[in-house]
């Protein structure tokens, strides 16, 4: 289906949804089609950035699980995160990425929480779910998490058959687990392939069919992030939305050119430079690429 339909058939107000990956690989094009929407009150499960941001910015973040503070790394600081935590606009919820992380495993397994050995020593229980507690069996005091089980999970993957057999190059953080703790998961892929590409390699499939509500094919899909393999991130884009993101006037003209401003994600893709700027992300990486291979064989 379209990315209009599977956000306004999936993903409501007030949803707990979750984003694949961190920083890379991102569903950017559903991101903007929830803003564009305009979907209110939504709880949002993961550590992302620029996404995270935007959705933010545009007021449809109620309540955020974050495993991350609020920063572009290098870049610095989100002055969207940090005006909206200030004035409590948003409730944030912190826990370690890798307490997130075992907490979607927990929702995968299907069982209600989780033992773990991450965030002891933290104040993060005052702030969050999890609670100490002595194991019977050894008296070794463990943290529990409860599990995570995502209303809509949003993943980006490289290619996809048009049942929604996917399959990610690269690291795949915890998207496996939340495609499998979510009550519904939306895909987008770089390409949709047959059905017999996938079978040729059927173990690179990391998420099966079944496990699948929608696919839609978005080529440069995660931009501006990274996409491993495809393309490098939009440096420019990123350093536009921090600068103009420090003001409300700032964060309006941004969203009106590059969200608002455009019927769909192709109409955004030209906002951004069109396919010339896109070409040139795409050599940025395949030269990384190249690269790193040369270092390895080395």
């Amino acid at each position: 289906m379209t990315i209009k339909e599977a956000v306004g058939k999936f993903v409501r107000d007030g949803s707990y949804i979750f984003f694949g990956f961190f920083g890379a690989r991102v569903p950017m094009a559903i991101v903007y089609e929830i803003v564009r929407q305009r979907k209110k009150n939504l709880d949002v499960g993961r550590g992302g950035l620029y996404d995270l941001d935007i959705l933010i910015a545009s007021g449809c973040v109620k309540r955020l699980d974050r495993g991350y503070g609020g920063g572009f790394e290098v870049l610095g600081l989100s002055p969207v995160f940090r005006r909206a935590v200030s004035n409590r606009e948003i409730k944030v919820v912190e826990w370690s990425n890798t307490a997130f992380a075992w907490r979607l495993k927990a929702g995968a397994m299907g069982i209600p929480f989780i033992p773990i050995r991450t965030m002891m020593g933290t104040d993060t229980f005052r702030h969050s779910a999890a609670r100490l507690v002595k194991c019977p069996y050894t008296g070794v005091k463990l943290c529990i998490v409860p599990a995570c089980n995502p209303d809509v999970a949003m993943i980006h993957v490289n290619r996809c058959d048009p049942y929604g057999n996917a399959q990610i190059d690269g690291i795949t953080v915890y998207d496996i687990e939340a495609a499998r703790a979510s009550r519904r998961v939306i895909i987008t892929a770089e390409r949709i392939v047959d059905e017999d590409s996938i079978r040729r390699e059927p173990w690179r499939t990391c998420i099966p069919h079944f496990y699948v509500d929608a696919v839609v094919e978005v080529p440069w899909g995660s931009h501006p992030s990274n996409m491993p393999g495809e393309y490098y991130i939009d440096e420019e884009i990123f350093n536009e939305w921090i600068a103009q993101s420090k003001t409300r006037e700032g964060v309006e003209a941004f969203l009106n050119r590059y969200v608002f401003g455009v019927e769909d994600f192709d109409g955004y893709l030209e906002a951004v430079g069109g396919l010339r700027k896109l070409k040139r992300l795409r050599d940025i990486e395949l030269l990384r690429n190249a690269k790193t291979n040369t270092r390895c064989s080395a």
